[in-house]
C-alpha cells in the first residue's frame, strides 16, 4: 500500500487522515461519528477490513487481473472506488457510471484480450495522472500524486507480468 500515516493538512479536502483512512470514512465504517484520536489509533485489522470493504470489493479487486486490481485499488483509495471505476469504464468502452460489476467486467476482460494487460494498464495510469492534474488541489499535492501513480503502474505491470508467467 501506498499510504502514508497521520495527514491533516488543511489543504487536502479529505480532512484528517491515517493510513489513508478519512475521517469520514472511518466514521462511515464504524457506523458513528468518530473522534480524531480514535482515527489516529485505528488498528492494522480495522484499516484491513476497511480496505476490504469499501474499496477492494467495490473494486471487483478478486476479479480483476493481477496488476490492474493493485491499480484501480490504489485509485480507489486515493479518488473514491466510484471515480477509480469510471477511469477504467472509460478506457474499455464500458458505461462510466464508476459501478464495477458484470458488464464492465465483461468489457475490461475483451479489451485486455484484445490490448493486452501492460497497455490496459499504462491507459490506466495516464487516465489517473489527467484526472489528477484537472483537481484544484494539483498544486499543493500533484508531484506526490504523480510519483505514486507511477511507482503504483511500474509495479502493476510487474505483478501482471508475473502472472502471465
Amino acid at each position: 500500500m501506498f499510504e502514508g500515516g497521520w495527514a491533516n493538512n488543511p489543504n487536502d479536502p479529505g480532512g484528517a487522515t491515517m493510513k489513508g483512512i478519512t475521517q469520514r470514512t472511518f466514521n462511515q465504517y464504524l457506523g458513528r461519528q468518530a473522534s480524531q484520536e480514535e482515527l489516529r489509533h485505528i488498528s492494522d485489522a480495522e484499516v484491513a477490513a476497511i480496505y476490504r470493504k469499501l474499496y477492494w470489493d467495490k473494486c471487483l479487486g478478486d476479479a480483476l487481473a493481477d496488476g490492474l486490481d493493485l491499480a484501480v485499488f490504489d485509485a480507489a483509495v486515493n479518488t473514491g472506488p466510484r471515480e477509480a471505476g469510471k477511469l477504467l469504464q472509460r478506457i474499455v468502452g464500458a458505461p462510466a457510471d464508476g459501478v464495477l460489476g458484470p458488464k464492465s467486467l465483461a468489457a475490461i476482460n475483451k479489451y485486455i484480450a484484445a490490448e493486452g494487460l501492460p497497455k490496459v494498464i499504462d491507459a490506466y495510469t495516464e487516465a489517473r495522472q489527467a484526472y489528477y492534474r484537472l483537481l484544484p488541489t494539483y498544486v499543493n499535492f500533484g508531484e506526490g500524486w504523480r510519483k505514486r501513480t507511477e511507482n503504483v503502474g511500474r509495479l502493476a505491470k510487474s505483478l501482471g507480468q508475473l502472472s502471465a508467467v
